[in-house]
């Protein structure tokens, strides 16, 4: 089937469908693009392959219309549209590759918040199709349609009931096949019931985000869904998922800031939204992936660790949010050229003050001070004098001291270590701690009226003496600065006490100062750790996360500035969406005509408006001294009532009627809280602190104090500079953020609230439905819907669908190829516009040629999977006859090498038995052989004795046997002897290899000491030469023993056998030598072994004093002792010893002498007894 047979029959039916979706008889000619695509969805999912399931051909199915109707068609690195960029910063015509993927084009918004759709009602009633009805509660329920008749319909209830309504308060319903699109855009009827129950049927199933158009909604779960993870972040990363997350909006950021110029800044914004919406969650999964694409310097772990921190010391429990953001934040975080995370800074806005002393009932104050008060260990309970938090004033206001499902205790773990992580010191934590517990403190203190005026004075109690100890002053100031005021009147000094409202007006002053300096103190400190190392590269992301638009039963101060800041931040969103869209339409040249927007710039002039805006007309009664919050109230009405946004309402209320709708404001509080004031009393006692960050504090605000405002927004110098005020301060910071958000590319996240009581699975209408018109959601849907949401470049387009042209074209620039491509699939002309240089599409008008391409591509694929999968077979066999020879080749010579391992084991082993028995044959003839010697030297021996009859040689063989034992005997002491003294030489030797050890000693001793180190060298030389002269002569006096001993033992021990005939003769004869010689010996045994002792315990002895004295010289030992005087007497008793023990060695060695001549003499007889013996044999 050729590619026209495949696409006309679509379009042939469309001009077959009935007269109502005629463009020439449709009031609104968006309706029949609406209803063909709801058709063609329905159509397109009865199976996956058009005409053969019973489908049009070319038709849109809901994944491929969702990506054609999306602003990502072109663009694969982004899954979500409207970059939103400055028409500067967009891609530039000449690029031929770019793809615009601009926010729609605006279109008329009605002043009122309901919605038109009578212009759907007739053909819904018509063909009696499923609408929408509200009910007087206010929700939505779904009806049939039975009959029709005139303006008023029969309908039927899902629980069977029948009514009469009229024909106007229906609203038609989507086709089933639509529930729970990802995009509202697909939606075939926007409003709002669909719209509602698009995002309910989402919500029931766990997909709490949706795309509408440029914007991603985002519903809170309250409950952990199966979203998030690595194996999600891996997933978006690599484009394998592609429904709406947070992780796809801030890959499409992260990608985008990496591929275009590096001077652009991407905003991640998340500013939308009721408290308890989940901003402050979906900021944290945002920065979550941000770490997860950019780590790996390891500052994306301190990045992550700032939450703790922040949402500790900035977040509180509200009646509608147990995790309330009470301050505003830009997390701006820098990247490196190659994507990775190189530093970070924080910016704060203004946070609500008020809160850490006065709380509503239900509600806590900052989390910090429970989580101090629960999980402090004892020993700083003990030095901070902490209590439970019921037994603080600040804290028990409200009745409410913890928040079901967390552990204050864990949290203040996680707390300490995050702390640790962002490099803030221990000394620095117990220090911040110490502030928390004054601030704690000072709610505790009371006071106590003095006089008949209402005058007071604090009580000196238990709070009074703590905090003065945790600040580091003096009780007496800290007492005086309470209850009394000093001023300067002309010359004088006056001290001016105050009444009770007045001295708990100055101490929660004071406490709200001391916390205010502190988080900023914390931030700074926060920066400062991940500034460390960066790099500035151009390259960053920001995250803004800032309380969404309040209204409650009573409005103050607080949501007076919220709301202000909001009111700023949906004139950005309107600049982004709607007037850069109109100038790049203007730019390409698109015939369009200009529309209109409503706009809130009305109310930001009343807010703004000098001199008579609301932010001027609060400063300037906050500045008269006698100003009260019911002045400031007239003073409103009298000069805000002709505004259209203002009204008066009775005593201290005013009305604003803001985008989101009207709220209404008690002015009760508002002068105090926007002087702030601290007087200056309580900023010395600060200054004069002993305590390093109280003392910070006051010198800061002292400063403060003393600088005028000068800027844009004030006037210099003179009686006209006045100090900052919190209003004045407030906008002054709204306004550096619009600045700086004006130079990023900014991508849209909408937090929804489903329920107030935050219970998962609970869905409320109403309250859904009011934050959706708060958001603007229909409305950015609708104008997506009725604008051109996607474009791209002729280049781009003619390259992406050129294939598909069944006949060549004449010319072939890109405009040409485009032009031919749009006319041969019949896009209708009100369907798109030629640019300059970009093609604009309504929605869905690309999703025929998409999902021509895509089936084009797919046959492609198939054709070339079929090719590859021949190419492999046909490898896979000649692959298989190639290894099957190799393997029989393999296995023979395998084989081969077995077999000749065996055989040569076998050879082995047959050697191996042939030596071993060789072995053993030998061994059996040795011992044969030597048993025949052994039995003939007997039996020779027995014949010889047996012929001798002499008697007397008998006898005198008896004799010298005797003599022969005597010998052994006195070889065997003089061996004996000979074992001592060489255990003494030996012994001798490990002394002198210790008295070396003990010189080396000594030598390194009296190297520290330059002036007696020749000295000291010299004495132990001579020392040295002296017990090697001792050595040497007694080893030559055991070395001429052991040789003599040597001798007579060898010669002692010769044929033992044969001089037995020996022993005999002479045994009688040396009797009593032997006794003589014996005794000699052992009296000579025991003269060497005291010599040998003597001498181990005098070197010993000599050694230690010598070592001692040495430490007593280089001053390791204390004594009261001369060294040099008891070296000098050491030395002479080692002489006198040395000499003396040299005599009795000598001595020794004599006496040796002697018994060595003894044995002499035994020799003599012995060698005369042989020779006597020879010659006897010899005859």
């Amino acid at each position: 089937m050729s590619r026209a047979s495949s696409v006309l029959p679509a379009f042939n039916s469309i001009k077959s469908l009935p007269p109502e979706f005629k463009f020439a008889n449709s009031p609104n000619p968006l309706l029949v693009e609406e209803h063909g695509d709801a058709k063609f969805r329905r159509t397109n999912l009865t199976g996956p392959n058009g005409l053969e399931n019973g489908a049009l051909i070319g038709e849109v199915s809901r994944e491929t219309n969702g990506r054609a109707g999306g602003m990502d068609l072109f663009d694969e690195d982004s899954p979500y549209g409207g970059k939103g960029r400055s028409l500067k910063d967009r891609p530039s015509n000449a690029d031929e590759d770019s793809v615009s993927v601009s926010l729609p084009l605006p279109s008329i918004l009605t002043s009122s918040r309901e919605s038109k759709w009578n212009d759907t009602n007739a053909y819904g009633s018509k063909k009696k199709i499923q609408s929408w009805l509200q009910l007087p509660n206010g929700d939505w329920e779904l009806v049939k349609i039975i009959t029709t008749s005139g303006a008023e319909s029969v309908i039927s209830l899902p629980n069977g009931k029948v009514l009469k309504v009229k024909e106007d308060s229906l609203v038609p319903a989507n086709p089933d096949i639509l529930d729970g699109v990802d995009d509202l855009m697909q939606l075939s009827y926007l409003n709002e019931p669909s719209v509602l129950f698009n995002l309910q049927y989402r919500y029931n199933h766990n997909m709490i985000y949706t795309k509408a158009g440029p914007v991603l909604v985002a519903v809170n779960p309250f409950k952990k869904v199966p979203l998030y993870g690595n194996d999600y972040i891996e997933s978006y990363k690599c484009k394998t998922i592609e429904s709406p997350h947070v992780y796809a909006i801030t890959d499409t950021a992260i990608r985008e800031m990496i591929r275009v110029c590096p001077l652009i800044l991407i905003l991640l914004s998340i500013f939308s939204g009721e408290s308890g919406a989940g901003k402050t969650e979906t900021a944290k999964i945002a920065m979550q992936y941000l770490a997860a694409l950019g780590g790996g310097s390891g500052i994306e772990n301190e990045i992550l660790k700032t939450n703790p921190i922040l949402e500790a010391f900035g977040n509180g429990k509200t009646l509608r949010n147990d995790n309330s953001s009470r301050f505003g934040k830009l997390i701006e975080i820098h990247f490196s050229e190659a994507g990775k995370i190189s530093g970070a800074n924080i910016q704060t806005l203004v946070y609500e003050q008020s809160r850490v002393v006065q709380c509503n009932e239900g509600e806590r104050s900052y989390h910090i001070f429970y989580q101090l008060c629960a999980g402090a260990p004892s020993s700083l309970r003990e030095k901070l004098n902490l209590l439970s938090v019921e037994e603080y004033k600040y804290l028990k206001q409200s009745n409410c001291y913890s928040i079901t499902g967390v552990d204050d205790a864990e949290e203040f773990r996680t707390v300490k270590e995050a702390l640790d992580v962002v490099h803030i010191s221990k000394g620095d934590q117990e220090n911040v701690f110490a502030m928390l517990a004054a601030v704690l403190w000072l709610g505790n203190i009371s006071f106590t009226v003095v006089d008949n005026e209402n005058h007071v004075q604090a009580v000196e109690d238990e709070g009074l003496f703590t905090v003065a100890k945790l600040i580091g002053c003096d009780v007496e100031n800290l007492k005086l600065t309470l209850s009394t005021r000093k001023m300067k009147v002309g010359n004088d000094n006056i001290v001016q006490k105050l009444t009770l409202s007045q001295a708990i007006d100055a101490r929660d002053a004071l406490a709200k100062s001391i916390y205010a300096c502190l988080f900023d103190w914390l931030v700074e400190q926060i920066n400062k750790s991940l500034a460390v190392g960066k790099r500035q590269t151009g390259r960053s992301i920001s995250i803004l996360d800032i309380y969404g638009f309040e209204s409650f039963n009573r409005n103050s101060f607080e949501q007076f500035c919220i709301n202000y800041a909001n009111e700023r931040l949906q004139q950005h969103f309107n600049r982004h969406l709607f007037k850069l869209e109109q100038e790049e339409y203007i730019q390409d040249g698109i015939d369009w005509a200009k529309v209109e927007f409503e706009d809130n710039q009305d109310c930001l002039n009343l807010f703004e408006k000098k001199p008579l805006g609301l932010l001027s007309l609060i400063d300037e009664e906050s500045t008269f001294p006698n100003g009260t919050d019911l002045t400031f109230a007239n003073k409103l009405k009298q000069h805000l009532n002709s505004n259209s946004c203002f009204k008066g309402e009775r005593e201290k209320a005013f009305t604003v009627r803001h985008y989101a709708g009207e709220v209404t404001y008690d002015t009760t509080g508002f002068l105090e809280k926007n002087r702030d004031l601290l007087h200056l009393d309580s900023i010395q006692l600060l200054s004069s602190s002993k305590c390093h960050l109280p003392k910070l504090f006051g010198s800061h605000m002292l400063t403060q104090s003393e600088k005028p405002v000068v800027g844009p927004l004030h006037k210099s110098g003179g009686a006209d500079s006045q100090k900052l005020s919190v209003a004045t301060k407030f906008k002054g910071q709204l306004f550096q953020l619009m600045q700086r958000l004006e130079s990023t590319s900014p991508h849209f996240i909408r937090c929804i609230k489903p329920n107030n009581l935050q219970s998962p699975g609970s869905y409320e209408q109403s309250l859904v439905l009011q934050q959706l018109r708060c958001c603007g959601v229909l409305e950015v849907v609708r104008i997506s819907r009725s604008g051109f949401p996607t474009r791209v470049s002729h280049q781009k387009f003619s390259r992406r669908y050129g294939f598909l042209l069944l006949e060549n074209v004449a010319s072939q620039d890109p405009l040409s190829v485009s032009v031919s491509i749009l006319h041969q699939f019949n896009i209708l002309p009100e369907m798109y516009q030629v640019g300059y240089t970009k093609l604009f599409f309504r929605t869905g008008q690309t999703g025929v040629l998409e999902d021509t391409r895509n089936r084009t591509l797919h046959g492609i694929l198939r054709v070339q999977s079929c090719f590859r999968g021949y190419r492999a077979r046909c490898y896979r066999k000649e692959l298989w006859r190639g290894i099957t020879t190799l393997q029989s080749f393999i296995r023979g010579d395998k084989s081969r090498k077995g077999y000749a391992a065996l055989l040569q084991r076998h050879r082995a082993a047959v050697i191996i038995q042939k030596r071993m028995k060789t072995v053993l044959a030998r061994n059996r003839m040795k011992t044969i052989n030597g048993a025949a010697v052994v039995i003939q030297s007997f039996i020779r021996g027995w014949l010889v004795r047996r012929c001798s009859g002499d008697i007397g040689l008998s006898k005198s063989g008896g004799t010298k046997t005797n003599e022969s034992d005597e010998v052994l005997v006195k070889s065997s002491f003089l061996a004996e002897l000979q074992r001592r003294v060489i255990k003494a030489e030996a012994a001798l030797r490990e002394k002198e290899e210790e008295n070396d050890i003990l010189h080396q000693r000594l030598k390194q001793y009296e190297s520290r000491w330059s002036e007696y180190e020749l000295k000291m060298k010299s004495m132990e030389e001579v020392w040295q030469k002296q017990m090697r002269s001792l050595q040497s002569s007694l080893s030559i006096a055991k070395k001429s023993l052991a040789m003599e001993d040597s001798g007579r033992n060898s010669d002692a021990s010769v044929n033992a056998n044969d001089e037995k005939d020996f022993s005999w003769d002479v045994a009688s004869n040396h009797r009593r030598q032997e006794s003589n010689g014996t005794r000699s010996m052992n009296a000579g045994l025991s003269v060497i072994s005291r010599l040998a002792e003597e001498f181990e315990q005098r070197s010993q002895v000599f050694g230690d004093d010598a070592k001692f004295l040495v430490e007593v010289k280089s001053g390791q030992v204390e004594a009261s002792l001369n060294p040099d005087s008891e070296l000098r007497r050491l030395k002479q008793m080692f002489e006198a010893w040395k000499k003396d023990y040299g005599a009795r060695l000598r001595e020794t060695k004599v006496i040796l002498h002697k018994l060595g001549s003894e044995d002499g003499s035994i020799e003599k007889a012995k060698k005369k007894w042989w020779g006597r013996r020879n010659s006897t044999r010899i005859s």
